[in-house]
C-alpha cells in the first residue's frame, strides 16, 4: 500500500512540476482548422492509416523473409518531414544477407496476419516493428515468436509513449485539471495509446470516460478539432507521430496542446521465429548488434542501431 502511496505520489508531484513548466515552456501542437481535413484526408489515411501496397523486396526462394511493420519505415509512412519516418529496410536486407551469407527477402505490411496470407506466403522469419503490436498480432496468428533485439532512435532511445493533447483554448495545462473529461484511446494493440496512459490515470486516481477508440493518430486530432470545446475530451497519440502530423499539415504548431505523457513502453522491436535454428537465430542477432556504420545508421534513421532485447531500461 505504501509503494502504491508514493508511486502516486511521484505522479502528482510530476504533474505538479509540468502545471509549473507550463508558465515558462509552452509545449503546443498545432493543427489546420476543420475545413482543411477532408481536403487532406488522403494523405492522413496514407500516413495513420492503411499503407498502399508495395511491392516486396529481394528473391522469392529467399532463405530468410523479414516482415516490415516499422511505422516509420519508408513505404509505411509518407516523406513529409525530410529525413524523418523513411527508414529504407532494402538496404538492411542487403547488409544482413551480405553479413550471414543468407538470401533475404523483405514484405512490408501493417499486420502480420495479412502478410503471412499474403507476400510473405507464411514465413516470417524476423518481424520489425511495434512492440505491442507484433506482440497482439502474433498471438492472433498463432505464431511462436522470441523478441532479440530493438532499434534506437535518432536520439538513442528504444522507447516510445503516449502523449495526452487538448485543444489549444482548452484551460486543461495538466493531468490533474482533466477530471471528468472523456479520452480518445488508441487501439488496444498500441499500448503508448491505451495500456500505458490508462494506467497513468489510474495511478493518478483520477475519474475520466471513455470516449471513441480512434484507429489512428491523425483521427483522434480530427475528432479534437470537430467536437472543439463542446466536448471536454483529451486525444491520445504517439510520441513518434507528433513531427508527421505537423509535416503532412493536418497538425501545425499551436492547435494543440501537450498536457501529459505516460510512462515509457518498448517501441521497435526484432522478433524472430521461434522455430528458427538457433544457429540463425544468433548469426541474426550477432550482425544486429553490429551494425555501427555511418551508411547504415542513416538508412535506418538510428542513432546507436540495434541493442540487445531488453538491455536498455525505461526512463521513468
Amino acid at each position: 500500500m505504501q509503494d502504491r502511496t508514493n508511486q502516486r505520489d511521484g505522479k502528482i508531484n510530476d504533474e505538479i512540476k509540468l502545471r509549473q513548466d507550463q508558465e515558462s515552456k509552452t509545449r503546443i501542437i498545432q493543427m489546420k482548422p476543420p475545413k482543411f481535413l477532408v481536403a487532406i484526408g488522403v494523405v492522413v489515411s496514407f500516413l495513420f492509416g492503411s499503407a498502399q501496397a508495395v511491392d516486396p523486396y529481394g528473391p522469392a526462394d529467399a532463405d530468410w523473409t523479414i516482415i516490415v511493420m516499422d511505422p516509420m519505415a519508408a513505404p509505411l509512412a509518407c516523406d513529409c518531414v525530410q529525413g524523418y519516418a523513411q527508414r529504407k529496410y532494402e538496404r538492411f536486407a542487403d547488409y544482413l544477407s551480405d553479413k550471414t551469407g543468407k538470401k533475404v527477402r523483405v514484405v512490408w505490411s501493417e499486420s502480420l496476419t495479412k502478410a503471412l496470407a499474403d507476400e510473405a506466403k507464411g514465413k516470417a522469419d524476423l518481424v520489425i516493428g511495434k512492440d505491442s503490436v507484433i506482440r497482439h498480432d502474433a498471438k492472433n496468428s498463432k505464431r511462436d515468436l522470441l523478441p532479440i533485439a530493438q532499434l534506437t532512435d535518432m536520439q538513442g532511445s528504444v522507447m516510445q509513449r503516449g502523449l495526452f493533447v487538448v485543444l489549444k483554448e482548452d484551460p486543461a495545462a495538466t493531468l490533474l485539471d482533466i477530471e471528468g473529461y472523456s479520452i480518445l484511446w488508441g487501439p488496444e494493440d498500441c499500448d503508448e495509446k491505451s495500456a500505458a496512459p490508462r494506467e497513468t490515470l489510474k495511478e493518478l486516481e483520477l475519474e475520466v470516460t471513455d470516449g471513441n477508440e480512434c484507429a489512428s493518430c491523425s483521427i483522434a486530432a480530427k475528432q479534437l478539432a470537430a467536437d472543439g470545446l463542446a466536448k471536454k475530451q483529451v486525444a491520445v497519440i504517439s510520441s513518434y507521430a507528433a513531427p508527421l502530423l505537423e509535416g503532412c499539415g493536418t497538425i501545425q504548431k499551436g492547435d494543440l496542446r501537450i498536457i501529459g505523457n505516460s510512462d515509457d513502453v518498448p517501441f521497435i522491436s526484432v522478433f524472430a521465429d521461434a522455430n528458427l535454428a538457433k544457429s540463425d537465430q544468433d548469426a541474426i542477432a550477432s550482425a544486429l548488434l553490429q551494425m555501427k556504420s555511418p551508411e547504415m545508421l542513416a538508412a535506418l534513421e538510428t542513432k546507436e542501431g540495434f541493442l540487445l532485447y531488453g538491455s536498455q531500461k525505461k526512463s521513468r
